[in-house]
């Protein structure tokens, strides 16, 4: 079969996938997976491009200089294989508001761009605080048996539920 061309794999073989991934990012950058890093370091990538000189006073980026390493490869790597991914499944294309969002909430472009801005902050605000987003906690501080990453990941599928509860009234 081809995977390649699947529009959905099997959560069994991308968990292996992934667990496989996170193990050969240990071994050779001494890094474990997790994308929040990388979405910060890109922000200030285009912070400096854009001039803005305070980014060298900032206390964060003076501990994670924004530049071009492993994490923001990382998430360049998913948009790509996810766009990548797509085409070859056949599933492109581009589209105002998702179906399902559609189906389940509500028709209004402006609505949904008003929710996902809103739930992207929280994200991000989420990830910092949490210290480190659901890829840091769930696949990499899970592996390494970290109390905190088993609490926060524990937390995520909490919210999920809880989450689904609300929008679907299960």
């Amino acid at each position: 079969m081809d995977y390649l061309s699947l529009k959905q794999w099997s959560p069994y073989i991308v968990g292996l996938l992934i667990g496989l991934l996170n193990i050969v990012s240990l071994l050779l950058s001494k890094k474990p997976l997790g994308a929040s890093t990388g979405f910060l370091k890109i922000g200030g990538i285009f912070l400096r491009v854009f001039g803005k000189k305070e980014i060298e006073l900032n206390e964060y980026y003076k501990k994670n200089t924004p530049k071009v390493d492993w994490g923001v490869m990382l998430v360049i790597g998913v948009v790509l294989g996810a766009f990548l991914s797509s085409k070859l499944s056949g599933d492109f294309s581009i589209r105002a508001l998702p179906s399902m969002w559609s189906r389940e909430v509500s028709s209004s472009f402006p609505l949904r761009f008003i929710a996902s801005t809103i739930g992207g902050i929280f994200l991000g605000i989420g990830a910092r605080w949490a210290g480190g987003c659901t890829s840091g906690h769930g696949i990499s501080g899970t592996s390494m048996l970290s109390v905190i990453s088993w609490i926060a990941t524990i937390s995520f599928f909490i919210g999920g539920i809880l989450s689904a509860f609300l929008i679907y009234g299960i």
